[in-house]
């Protein structure tokens, strides 16, 4: 696929209105804030071309900056900036989130159609999502870039920081977002800004330091995306199939257990050799519904944990089998389990640090 070109038209700031109050100028990090890799969540939406769109963008444009503002409003943190004396506070100072817009020299369906590559699809975001920086607080928890095509269709790249945002947080903006510039009245925002210090408490600053110092040493290599696409129906046909090779348990994968486990299953079978007795996949679980009380649905941070599904190595590869283990794993994650990791994860960290002590600072 030939690169089409991205013209950027304007960068701008848009702060949240109303302004955060003045008794809501700090939203503190928990430890899974503190632990968050030091990348972007982004997020790529696609609308179909209208003639709207196409013969009135400045009133489109004009609608979605008013209406990513009052948005801002209720998740004025994005607004902020990472405290650059403190790692476990936001400041939301209104600093504002960064807008770009541009214009795509392409039709929409030559990118959503012609299956284009990670790095395409990458310059319809504000930002690199994997971008490697020293510094959180030079740079904006939130952007958005939103592309025109020449056909009348838009596609809205948003990045948030991943410093206080998971998948979840990201999702609840964008829906937020899309209900305020729809108009829907009555939008339960409540529990947007939640405090989960108490159920998460802070690393200690020196310990932190530490372990930021050897996550730093850690991002030298650079990973590797791929993209797949699968189409709906043979979704429910991929889960139809693993519920018959299942059915003396009664067990139905969701969408997303079905097809991890075709992929792990496929990463496996690769595996010929047979030099790797024992294969992990990993996957992250939303704890806002297994902690008690319940989190508020909408709740920003990184309210997750990575859950771990193992499986020996198999002539025979059952997707049903890796299925039952991915659902297993999933399952595994109870408020219980939650706490006595972080307990865990205290002493690990402590540990490292003594050790590295003890061995002069890694010198």
């Amino acid at each position: 696929m030939d690169m089409i070109k991205v013209q950027i038209i304007s960068t701008e700031t848009i702060k949240p209105s109303p302004s955060a109050l003045p008794h809501l100028k700090t939203f503190n990090l928990s430890r899974f804030d503190q632990l968050a890799p030091p990348v972007y969540v982004p997020i790529l939406l696609f609308y179909s071309p209208t003639d709207d769109l196409k013969n009135h963008r400045t009133r489109w444009s004009d609608h979605l900056k008013k209406s990513l503002s009052k948005t801002l409003a209720h998740f004025y943190p994005f607004a902020g900036q990472i405290n650059k004396d403190d790692a476990f506070t936001i400041d939301c100072n209104d600093r504002g989130a960064t807008y770009v817009e541009a214009q795509v020299e392409a039709e929409m369906s030559d990118v959503v159609l012609n299956g284009p590559e990670i790095d395409m699809l990458q310059r319809l975001l504000p930002c690199d999502p994997l971008e490697k920086f020293a510094d959180p607080s030079s740079r904006v928890i939130l952007a958005v870039q939103v592309n025109y095509f020449a056909c009348g269709g838009m596609a809205i790249g948003v990045c948030i920081s991943h410093a206080i945002a998971d998948a979840s947080s990201t999702a609840s903006f964008v829906k937020s977002w899309a209900a305020t510039a729809s108009g829907v009245n009555g939008i339960d925002v409540n529990g947007v800004i939640y405090d989960c210090t108490s159920l998460f408490p802070p690393i200690d600053s020196t310990e932190l330091q530490q372990l930021m110092e050897k996550r730093m040493k850690m991002r030298q290599a650079n990973p590797v995306m791929k993209r797949f696409l699968f189409d709906g129906s043979k979704i429910a046909a991929l889960r139809n199939k693993i519920s018959m090779e299942a059915k003396e348990c009664f067990y139905r994968p969701t969408r997303v257990e079905a097809v991890s486990a075709l992929i792990w299953g496929a990463v496996m079978a690769m595996e010929k050799t047979g030099n790797i007795p024992m294969h992990v996949a990993v996957f992250p679980v939303n704890l806002r519904k297994i902690m008690n009380p319940v989190l508020p649905e909408l709740c920003i941070g990184n309210i997750y944990q990575l859950t771990m599904a193992t499986s020996m190595m198999e002539k025979n590869i059952k997707h049903s089998s890796l299925a039952g283990k991915i659902h297993e794993s999933i399952k595994r994650m109870k408020e219980e389990y939650v706490r006595k990791r972080c307990e865990y994860l205290n002493m690990m960290i402590r540990k490292s640090n003594a050790d590295e002590s003890k061995n002069g600072g890694g010198k």
